[in-house]
């Protein structure tokens, strides 16, 4: 697990030899600061993410940033749905500490998820869906204890999905689908109960997009079978194979034919002019 970086520990050591109230408003500074520098804003839609804006992000339930939502003076929401933003997801979104629900969804914002998204304790929406995000799923996300909502659907995401995202016991909405994943889907993802007719604890339609993903409630693995090209292509040559040796045994058959006949006319030949004693 890397760790996290030296601008997220000070944040960390503000919080704690600081005022509660200053401590919470450079932490909040510093995550929203640090999101606006890492995503790219064609349409201009987050202008009021100015630095004066940043220093007081949140005046008790008020703020006037696009998308921010505060709580009794903090940053409480971040929905940033739809505005065609790109570039990256700043790890610093840690220091928004009293995150309670992350919405970058339906935009082209590329690179990783950071691992650092853990430190976020109280996350109970993570929604990076529809976007360009590419890398493994962090594991750490098992962190968040809180989290009851992972949307990840219509990504690039590879490798495979981390056991550890199954011990997630609020989690109530997951879905991973149309992305590269690959492997065994989670045995507590896919938990029954062990009732067998039991509802599965996500349906197919979390997973379904991933064409190397295998497990329920998607099918079993399927073994690697032959293309069809393959199966052409052996057919054709088991194909030419037996005419080869159809042809190399009547060739054979005639030359032993033609010489049996040869030797009997010679028999015959020798019997002739012989004379008898």
């Amino acid at each position: 697990m890397p760790s996290p970086p030296l601008a997220w520990w000070m944040g960390i050591l503000l919080l704690l030899f600081s005022p509660p109230a200053l401590a919470a408003a450079t932490m909040d500074e510093a995550c929203l600061s640090s999101l606006r520098r890492s995503l790219v804003d064609p349409d201009n839609s987050l202008r009021n993410w100015t630095k004066a804006n940043f220093e007081a992000p949140c005046n008790g339930f008020t703020s006037y940033l696009t998308g921010v939502t505060c709580n009794n003076g903090r940053v409480y929401k971040l929905a940033l749905s739809g505005l065609s933003l790109g570039g990256a997801i700043s790890p610093f979104v840690a220091n928004c500490s009293n995150l309670q629900s992350l919405d970058l969804s339906s935009n082209q914002i590329s690179g990783s998820i950071p691992p650092e998204i853990s430190a976020l304790l109280n996350l109970a929406v993570l929604n990076l869906s529809a976007n360009r995000l590419s890398g493994a799923i962090p594991p750490q996300l098992a962190l968040c204890a809180y989290l009851n909502a992972i949307d990840l659907h219509a990504n690039l995401l590879s490798g495979q999905i981390p056991d550890q995202l199954g011990l997630l016991v609020r989690l109530s909405s997951f879905d991973v689908s149309y992305n590269r994943l690959e492997g065994p889907i989670p045995v507590l993802l896919a938990n029954r109960s062990g009732v067998e007719a039991a509802a599965p604890r996500f349906n197919a339609s979390s997973f379904v997009g991933n064409p190397d993903l295998y497990g329920y409630p998607l099918p079993p693995m399927r073994g690697k079978g032959l293309s069809v090209l393959s199966i052409v292509g052996i057919g054709l040559g088991s194909g030419l194979l037996s005419l080869v040796l159809s042809f190399t045994g009547v060739c054979i058959w005639l030359r032993v034919t033609e010489r049996t006949a040869m030797m009997a006319a010679d028999d015959g030949k020798i019997s002739h002019l012989m004379p008898e004693y």
